[in-house]
This record gives C-alpha cells, structure tokens and sequence, in this order.
C-alpha cells in the first residue's frame, strides 16, 4: 500500500537541512509544539560552537605538552613553570567546556524526545478518527433478529467472561474468562501464533514489564506516561504492548544484513490505563485495562521496509478473513497516528448487534524513528552501518475480536465459532 519510501527519523541533520518540510509534516499532525524546532537547531548551533571550541582548547593544550617535553629535555626550568602555568588554565578551560556540551547535548536528547515521528507522505491532515481514510471493506455483513445480543449478555447468557468478578479482583476493565469463554481466548492466542509462525515469523515469550530505558527506546516514554502502568518502587512499567519488549531485544544491536529482515511474533497480555475512556464504546469488552494481543515485529533494510508493510498488512487480512468477520481498512490521518508512526493501517471489524466498527489492529511502519533511539543498525555489503526501519502490527488484538465473534454468530443453538477456527480447535458452538 505504501507507494514511497518514509522519510528519516528526526535526527539533527536532518532538520538541519529540511526543516520547512520537517515543520509540514509535523503540521499534519496538528503538533502543538513547533518551537521545538527551533530550539533544536538553536542547540545544535551551540552544541557545535562549543564543540568547535573544545577541539581548539584540546589541541592548543596538547600542542602545549608537546612544548613542554621538549623543553624539560633542554633544561629550560624558567619557560618549563610558564607553559605549567598556562598548560594548568587550559586543563581548566577544558574541563569547563566538556561539562558544558555535556549539558547542551543532554538538553538536546530532551527536546528531541518529544518530537514524534514525521508522516509519510501518503498521510494525510487531520485532526482525529473521523479525518481517517477508508480505503476498503470485506466481508458479508450479519444479519441479526431484533432480539440480538450484545457481546456482554451473551458472555453472562452462556457463562464466557465475568466483568464484575474482575471488579472485585482489580477493577473495572479486567475480565475474568471462565469456562468455554476461558478456552475461546487460549484458542484465539495459539490460532494467531500458529498463523504467524506459519507464516515465517519467530515466536518470543517476552517479559510483561520494562525498565525507563527500553519505554524510551520504542517511545512509549516520555509520550504515553500517563497511560502506562507504573510499579514506582522498582522503576518497572507494565508493557502496553508487546512491540515494546520485543523491539528492545535488539536494542544496541549492530546486525549482519545477511540477518534481515527479522521477523518476531509473540502473545502478551497488554496493559492500559486508558485515562479519561468513558460513554457506551466502552462497555464489555470494547475497551480494557488488560487484553491479550499477539503481535507480529519486522525489521528490516530502509529500502525493504514498504514491501514488508505491505507483507504485515496481507497477514492481518488473511487472519480476520479466516474468521469470517467484516472488516474495513483505514489509513490513519497526521493527528490521529501514533507518535513513532511514519504511516499506520488500521483494521476495524463489525460487531453486528452493537452495530459499530470495532480496531481490532494497527500495522505501523516507524521507519528508522524507533532504531534511531535503540540504536539497532546493521553493516551493509559495504562494511557501512546503517539504521534499520522496524515495524509492528496486531495480528490480532483479541478482546475486540472475541466481542465481534460472539455477535456476529450467535445462533439458536449457541455460539457458531467460524469454520477455520471449529477445525483448528475441535470446538463447533459455544453453549
């Protein structure tokens, strides 16, 4: 779908040289701190003044030792004490000015953290999800009985999940599946890996949480802060997916080019706080504080990273298809992407009895915006080092997908599951 490559993460040379499109593109996501530009290429400014001086101070200084033994092996004591003296300010000078670009370049690191990715150029302007684009839909759409359902009373009807046991547990937003409801997730988590790994992908079981350095690794941190779940004694985050744990294995990591494309899988449970989330959309299963997600993780070579886009998309659709639900593909808008994203698909299935769209998955290419801050390149035939693009998707988020299942095929005699997943699963109805 891509059609161009993305631009180049926003590293200082970059916005050096393009910064009227640097600014356009962050307008297309109605970035409300455009300043930041400039007082990035204000800091680079001093940050290689500074530089400048600290090359002159180190040579002047080293010139000056060389002087010095010279000296000291004629016997020169009266000019060997005046090039100490001066020698020791240098010495000075120097430490002053190496604390001095330390800071100017600390303060750099910090502004450059709050600036997201730029788009690509395929992305359009907007401000929000009703400026997406839709660029397709597939599927037979349900036809349901006036007496339809939503998920959550079929969920009570036949005993599948329990919403106020996962109350008194943690709170609101935590299910408890019990039963045949309990089975249908294990089945959902272990048919999406059997598919990804089908498809060439290696499947990782990965830590749930993460230290501060691998959240600003992916770049959850400093940007989705408050919508994280902190364990403030430990200085540990619950992942909010597992793109997070999974691109961070490879942080500070220089790979052969024979080693790409990378290709991972893994199911993690996710966690979101989902601050100031309320109204009808949020009712069930629509929207949680914990779910189960497989998600699938490629990185690759720059010039690679549309054909695997492309790849990632083609295995989202292949899943939903396989479970017979109606979906619609949308690319998201310049104000509602991801901050690391350069261009994101979203997929959003119909969930027939609360007649609603529901995402079910977002497939993202943050080209070299994420390895720029892992630090995750590779050596090319060249023996040149070169920062790979990476990408992440949902194949599949499955709290939503579980809804739209119990929905879309609620029957008379109980829960039809589709026919893929009836086979792989041995299970025909849920009753």
């Amino acid at each position: 779908m891509e059609k161009s490559r993305s631009p180049k993460m926003l590293r200082v040379p970059y916005i050096r040289a393009h910064k009227p499109a640097v600014i356009a593109g962050l307008q297309k996501r109605h970035f409300a701190h455009l300043e930041l530009i400039d007082q990035v290429l204000e800091s680079d400014a001093l940050r290689r003044k500074t530089q400048n001086e600290l090359d002159h101070t180190a040579a002047k200084s080293n010139a000056l030792s060389r002087e010095l033994g010279r000296l000291l092996q004629s016997g020169k004591q009266q000019e060997v004490e005046s090039l100490r003296r001066e020698s020791a300010s240098l010495k000075t000078d120097l430490k002053a000015l190496q604390k001095e670009l330390s800071d100017i370049q600390q303060g750099l690191h910090h502004i450059l953290l709050q600036i997201p990715n730029i788009p690509h150029p395929s992305v359009q302007a907007g401000q929000s999800e009703g400026d997406n684009e839709e660029l397709s839909r597939h599927g037979r759409m349900p036809q349901l009985g006036e007496d339809a359902l939503p998920h959550w009373d079929l969920a009570s009807q036949y005993g599948l999940f329990d919403l106020k046991m996962g109350v008194k547990v943690a709170g609101s937003g935590f299910p408890v599946y019990q039963n045949q409801g309990a089975r249908l997730q294990r089945i959902l988590i272990e048919y999406c890996l059997q598919k990804n790994i089908a498809a060439g992908y290696t499947e990782y079981f990965l830590p749930y949480l993460i230290n501060e350095t691998s959240g600003y690794g992916t770049g959850q941190l400093p940007d989705k802060e408050r919508q994280m779940y902190q364990i403030q004694s430990d200085a540990l985050y619950a992942i909010p997916t597992g793109e997070v744990s999974m691109m961070n294995c490879f942080r500070d990591r220089t790979l052969d080019e024979a080693e790409l494309p990378i290709k991972a899988t893994a199911h993690t449970p996710c966690f979101r706080r989902e601050a100031g989330s309320y109204g009808k959309g949020v009712r069930g299963l629509n929207r949680l504080h914990q779910f189960e997600k497989v998600e699938i993780v490629q990185i690759t070579r720059p010039e690679d990273s549309h054909k695997a886009l492309d790849e990632m998309v083609a295995q989202v659709q292949r899943l939903i298809e396989d479970l017979e639900l109606p979906y619609r593909i949308l690319r998201l808008c310049g104000g509602d992407m991801g901050f690391t994203a350069s261009i994101t698909y979203d997929f959003e299935v119909y969930a027939a009895a609360q007649r609603r769209w529901l995402e079910v998955s977002s497939v993202s290419n943050t080209a070299d915006f994420q390895t720029n801050r892992l630090r995750l390149r590779y050596r090319n035939g060249a023996g040149q080092t070169v920062l790979c693009h990476a990408l992440n998707g949902s194949a599949l988020a499955l709290a939503r997908i579980y809804a739209a299942l119990l929905e879309n095929n609620q029957t008379d005699r109980g829960i039809a599951l589709p026919q893929a997943l009836a086979a792989f699963s041995g299970m025909e109805f849920l009753k």
